[in-house]
């Protein structure tokens, strides 16, 4: 995450050159930041990330030797605190909008996700935002991801309905139920997390889960910017989170 003492320090993690210097040509328009190194694999990336760290990365999804979920991991294996917040913004790259490699980004700490062939307002949106510490998701992925959260919840819904213990026997009496719990849905550690939040931190993580920033929040919700980033710092600390992506694919798998 950028500390705001100069220009944001972005690493361009692909596989093919045309993209790398493509990207590079549309960030180094701006004052604001500047590319401090460019790698053509996984292993690459790693190398460019090591401490002082970029304030962000733009990693490709699939390159040679190391993909990019796999150096997300690394990442992670090296510092519980390498990506996230306070540390390397990570926007991920491709040409695919495939919805296991969105949700699982999100779940290893990514803060965006874009499409190659998003405009570049929407590259520069997503830089700045990710240097915030913030999320941002192209306009398709963050319609993908929302999708896939109603249609995954509104399975959950019908699964809840459906009874989970055997029919009552002759006398009308059920033998009552063989399932986790009596209402039919099964135990979640990460449900119980979930419990734990307040009414107004249940509002800001559902503003989360759509991909809002922190100031869209704000105004959603008719406060202060400050207290949004007051609520997400208790959120991802109750949830045993490292960033708000990592909050927003929880809520979008888990909130009723």
């Amino acid at each position: 995450m950028s500390s705001g003492d100069g220009p944001i320090r972005v690493v361009i993690a692909d596989d093919e050159r045309v993209v790398r210097d493509g990207l590079r040509a549309i960030l180094e328009t701006q004052e604001d930041i500047v590319v401090s190194g460019t790698a053509v694999d996984g292993h690459d990336a790693l190398r460019l990330c090591a401490p002082p760290r970029p304030d962000v990365l733009l990693l490709d999804v699939r390159m040679p030797g190391l993909d990019g979920l796999q150096v997300l991991a690394a990442l992670a294996d090296a510092d519980a605190g390498a990506v996230g917040p306070d540390g390397i913004g990570v926007v991920m790259l491709t040409t695919f909008d495939m919805d296991d490699y969105i949700q699982e980004a999100l779940t290893r700490g990514a803060g965006g996700f874009l499409l190659k062939t998003s405009s570049y307002e929407e590259l520069l949106i997503a830089v700045r935002a990710a240097a915030a510490g913030e999320a941002a998701l192209s306009p398709s992925v963050a319609r993908r991801v929302i999708g896939g959260y109603v249609d995954h919840h509104r399975a959950l819904r019908a699964a809840s309905a459906e009874p989970t213990g055997p029919a009552a026997g002759p006398t009308g009496s059920a033998a009552g139920p063989t399932g986790p719990a009596a209402g039919g849905r099964p135990t979640d550690p990460a449900l119980a997390r979930l419990r734990d939040l307040t009414p107004r931190e249940h509002d800001v993580l559902g503003l989360l889960a759509e991909g809002l920033s922190n100031q869209d929040i704000a105004t959603r919700l008719r406060v202060s910017e400050h207290t949004v980033k007051s609520h997400v710092s208790r959120i991802l600390t109750k949830l045993g989170l490292r960033s708000r992506g990592q909050a927003a694919a929880l809520a979008r798998r888990h909130r009723p």
